[in-house]
């Protein structure tokens, strides 16, 4: 069964060790192939693709509020989202 990150901003998640339960292969995140979704990304085993990761997607709230506690990576998206939202919309 595949670990789940409910936390986005959870420290060390991306270098921690995990374990394939399919063939036993062991690594980080970062050797794994990443299979982005709208909610969430998959982390497949890079031997055997079984999923061995997944994690949510934060929401706007998430990301202000680790922004809020001076993560580095949440007040970037914070910027991002921010410049994304103050955007004038075109009329339908």
């Amino acid at each position: 069964m595949p670990e789940l990150v409910d936390d986005y901003f959870l420290p060390g998640w991306r270098t921690r060790t995990h374990e394939c339960a399919a063939c036993e292969w062991r690594g980080d995140s970062r050797a794994m192939q990443l299979q982005p979704h709208e909610d969430l990304s998959e982390y497949l085993c890079p031997r055997c693709e079984d999923i061995v990761l997944v994690v949510r997607h934060p929401d706007l709230e998430r990301v202000r509020a680790a922004a809020a506690d001076g993560h580095p990576e949440a007040i970037e998206q914070l910027a991002l989202l921010q410049e994304y939202l103050d955007r004038p919309r075109e009329a339908d």
